[in-house]
């Protein structure tokens, strides 16, 4: 089960209690008061990891708890602090802050897929937190409450016997949504069934499904290219997209979140089983309206570069585009590796 968007309650531990304690020792007259402080309570981490490529684990577990910390003790001792709870997150994740939820783990007879429903929210009621997008990094969600003063810090000269003590400050807790926006270099963007899962297979290692019908690709899918002189690019499989996706048909919000880190878009776009007069059409219709669409979810992939690769489609009219197209490429019927590759190292050459 694939999971990109996830909304959790994060709840920091509670500081520990401070002490009312006084030394009783023999041979020891007026020991005074040796109450210790509370111990401070755990926070909420998240850290990215590569290895993780979706929130699937936050699903089975929205409930984020840590540890609160001990109270004090007696002869100045004080509590064990609480232990954080650190959770691993992909690169590529943003943090919202929310509304309050009513949020349960799901149970063990409950099916996953029946059960990942998404919850819309509306974007003013989304407050914007961080965006974890670097390896290894480590974001404080919900920070500790502070352990409470034992009676030890408010003896004075006047005040030899105090009795005064402060309770552990509560943690922080709140309701977040968690939205995976995949980090990729080039992103494959095209109408269903127009070959971007077979280019995929074809320029590097990833095996994603391939089938004759539409939608095959529902999860998006990143595959590594490697090039010479030891360089290598990400490529992410972008599931199809059809015409209105930038307002929200038939998903396409979820699909055009992962190409808004894409640094390079190549339009895919099939034109066989069309006659040779309107092919042309069919590329700039095709061309355009996902452009359009681009441009109007995000304003950061209006300026990324773009590319587009045409499959088989006549010699004839690929040269009214110039040399940028690989005719290598357009003018046979399937997709050759050697043609591919070729056509991979024009997309290296564009970074």
């Amino acid at each position: 089960m694939f999971v990109d968007q996830i909304r959790i309650h994060a709840e920091a531990g509670d500081g520990g209690n401070g002490c009312v304690s006084f030394r009783r020792e023999k041979f020891v007259p007026r020991g005074g008061p040796d109450g210790g402080d509370g111990g401070k309570g755990g926070d909420i981490l998240l850290r990215t990891d590569v290895h993780t490529d979706n929130l699937v684990d936050f699903y089975y577990k929205p409930l984020l708890r840590a540890k609160r910390g001990e109270h004090g003790l007696g002869k100045n001792m004080y509590g064990k602090a609480g232990t954080d709870s650190t959770y691993n997150v992909p690169p590529g994740t943003l943090i919202y802050r929310i509304p309050p939820q009513i949020l349960e783990e799901p149970s063990r007879g409950e099916a996953p897929e029946a059960a990942a429903a998404k919850v819309s929210i509306a974007p003013s009621d989304c407050e914007f937190v961080t965006d974890l997008f670097a390896e290894n990094q480590e974001f404080v969600l919900c920070k500790g409450g502070a352990g409470g003063k034992g009676n030890t810090a408010f003896k004075s000269s006047t005040n030899r016997a105090p009795r005064q003590f402060t309770e552990g400050q509560p943690g922080e807790e709140g309701y977040f949504l968690l939205e995976l926006r995949k980090i990729a270099d080039v992103g494959l963007v095209g109408y269903p069934n127009a070959g971007k899962s077979t280019l995929l297979g074809k320029i590097s290692a990833a095996h994603p499904k391939v089938a004759p019908y539409p939608f095959t690709t529902l999860n998006p899918t990143i595959g590594v290219v490697e090039f010479e002189g030891y360089r290598r690019a990400k490529v992410a499989d972008i599931p199809g997209l059809i015409e209105g996706a930038h307002r929200n048909v038939g998903l396409g919000h979820d699909f055009l979140r992962h190409i808004v880190r894409c640094r390079l878009l190549v339009f895919v776009l099939d034109t066989a089983g069309a006659k040779d007069e309107i092919r042309l059409k069919i590329w700039v219709l095709y061309g355009e309206s996902l452009t359009f669409t681009t441009q109007h979810f995000h304003k950061e992939v209006g300026s990324s570069p773009r590319i587009k690769s045409i499959f088989q489609m006549p010699k004839k009219i690929c040269s009214c585009f110039g040399p940028d197209i690989p005719t290598e490429l357009s003018s046979r019927p399937r997709l050759r590796k050697d043609a591919v590759l070729k056509s991979s190292k024009m997309l290296c050459a564009n970074f």
